[in-house]
């Protein structure tokens, strides 16, 4: 088959320094415009002329995102060059490059990617993929050649694996295993797509007219607020951690003898199981001190621990830990682990490893709102509840939840919600009213006195009502 000349167009400024990037992992975008996939269609192809045998992989969430943005237009662009497999998803090039097109919609789909092996895999809009999907899709980039190893994402704030992306390519804070010269980001804004900014001048004016937040996040690419994001109150400032302002989470101190300890619990088997341990101050303000989570190295992957497994652990954790040794902890639980479906309960299982609940209060709704009430902060800086930060699951997953597509005000429970739920029995078990602020509207006029009237009602600013 003859190779005709391709055209493939000028990269701008990002999009270049995208292309001649050689770490493992390189993340490229963060806002709307900045010519994502283009650049992806564009380095696929200079690998695949470049290293004859490579083999490519492009990944979107659904079979239709492939065809629009990805199958069609390569099609055309190499018809006469590479013949495309339909039924495989496969586009071979003359020199024995591929390019293999993946969808993972579902936990269903990854089942396609079982033995896949890329030199090269490109993740496509990759804050769409949950971050257990990311991690077994990258899981394909290996092979016993002298081919380069990579994956690119792209990527805009947002979406579920928002946290997990943030963490990696904007915050750098690297976990065991995860190496920092892997990792490097190209921020690419609207702006730096001179070919969008040519031929449609009138896309930037319509990302400035967006509410404030989606506005932050996709215009300007600002990593810290974006929308569809649960506990958007929650947050984790290091400089707040021995201060104990604007920070939920904080430095761990030792617990005054008096305050009172709970245990909280979500189970599970093939998803985690969590446990959390919360203290109560004398002003009710509560502190999550210690926690176990029951989950692989693979997020949202359960150890697969039964109920006694599960009570011998905590009981053991608890007698050796020093903030809980010795103290009278009351657990509750998902009312859930009480039902003996045709057999011993959960509750019942664990009771005989000297570890009891009682049933917490299973209100979705209304327990999120306990939640959003205690992370308030008044004017201070100063919220209703701490987390130490040695709780990593707490600060992992929390930031990670998303709302629901079809119930508005509850939370994706696809999700790993798992800390979030044990969460909720907990504050619903010490249910607090929300902050009342100032009015600090400007009045003229005022012969009635309305004005001081209505600033009566509210003089205790910020108090906490408990």
């Amino acid at each position: 088959m003859p190779i005709k000349e391709l055209n493939l167009g000028k990269p701008n400024k990002k999009q270049a320094q995208m292309f001649k990037s050689r770490k493992r992992h390189i993340g490229y975008g963060g806002a709307r415009g900045g010519g994502k996939s283009w650049a992806v269609r564009a380095k696929a192809i200079m690998l695949a002329f470049r290293y004859p045998g490579i083999r490519i992989g492009i990944a979107r969430k659904t079979y239709p995102e492939l065809i629009t943005n990805h199958i069609n237009i390569l099609r055309e662009q190499l018809y006469g060059t590479v013949r495309y497999n339909d039924r495989d998803k496969i586009m071979r090039f003359p020199n024995k490059s591929t390019i293999t097109f993946r969808y993972c919609a579902s936990d269903k789909d990854l089942d396609s990617w079982q033995g896949q092996e890329f030199d090269i895999l490109f993740l496509d809009e990759a804050g769409l993929f949950p971050e257990e999907h990311i991690k077994k899709m990258v899981a394909c980039v290996r092979g016993a050649n002298e081919f380069p190893k990579r994956v690119y994402y792209t990527m805009n704030p947002g979406g579920v694996s928002h946290g997990y992306l943030k963490r990696l390519f904007v915050d750098k804070k690297y976990e065991e295993g995860e190496n920092p010269d892997d990792y490097e980001f190209i921020q690419a804004l609207v702006q730096d797509n001179t070919a969008l900014m040519e031929s449609d001048p009138d896309y930037i004016k319509q990302l400035e007219m967006l509410p404030p937040k989606l506005k932050e996040a996709w215009l300007h690419g600002s990593w810290d607020v974006f929308e569809g994001v649960f506990f958007e109150d929650f947050m984790d400032n290091p400089d707040g951690y021995d201060t104990r302002l604007w920070s939920h989470v904080i430095t761990p101190f030792k617990i005054p003898e008096h305050w009172n300890i709970y245990r909280s619990y979500d189970y599970g088997y093939a998803k985690p199981f969590s446990v959390g341990y919360w203290a109560v101050s004398d002003n009710n303000t509560v502190y999550r001190i210690a926690e176990i989570y029951g989950c692989t190295k693979t997020p949202n992957e359960g150890v697969k621990w039964d109920a006694l497994t599960q009570a011998v652990k905590i009981k053991e954790y608890e007698d050796g830990h020093p903030l809980l040794k010795g103290k009278h902890i009351q657990g509750i639980a998902d009312p859930a682990i009480f039902a003996a479906d045709g057999g011993e309960s959960v509750a019942d299982t664990m009771r005989k490893a000297g570890v009891y609940f009682y049933p917490g209060d299973n209100s979705r709704i209304a327990g999120w709102m306990q939640f959003h009430y205690r992370l308030a902060f008044n004017e201070k800086g100063i919220p209703r509840l701490y987390v130490f930060n040695t709780c990593k699951a707490f600060i992992r997953t929390i930031p990670l939840q998303m709302y629901s597509e079809t119930h508005s005000e509850d939370l994706d429970t696809k999700l790993e919600d798992h800390v979030a739920d044990e969460s909720r029995y907990f504050l619903m078990s010490r249910p607090v009213k929300p902050l009342v602020k100032e009015m600090h509207e400007s009045v003229g006029f005022d012969p009635l006195n309305t004005a001081k009237q209505e600033t009566e009602k509210h003089i205790n600013i910020y108090r906490y009502n408990l």
